[in-house]
């Protein structure tokens, strides 16, 4: 009687190649071009942004009322003094300097 040997080799090489492609799947979505770590660093980089967003908005927010308040429409005199001493560099006869 001949007896057929089980293909072991096939079954073997399936299961390495089943194997494989889990492991590189996994992987992938790990730490692949969308997995979960690019994921967490798209969310920090956004929060961060989103932070940096709120900043830049306050700061055009304060120039704006500068740029207002130095207007032709509406004259902020105090702004203006502040202003004219502080490029000229000049200081009334009453006032102390600290240094």
């Amino acid at each position: 009687m001949t007896r057929i040997a089980p293909p072991v080799l096939g079954t073997f090489t399936f299961f390495a190649v089943a194997f494989a492609l889990c492991v590189y799947f996994t992987f992938a979505a790990v730490q692949g071009d969308f997995g979960l770590f690019r994921r967490v660093e798209i969310t920090a980089e956004a929060e961060a942004l989103q932070l940096q967003l709120i900043q830049v908005e306050a700061d055009v927010e304060q120039m704006e009322n500068l740029t207002r308040r130095l207007s032709d429409d509406y004259l902020d005199l105090d702004l203006l003094d502040e202003q004219a001493r502080s490029v000229l560099g000049m200081v009334r006869a009453d006032e102390i300097i600290i240094r």
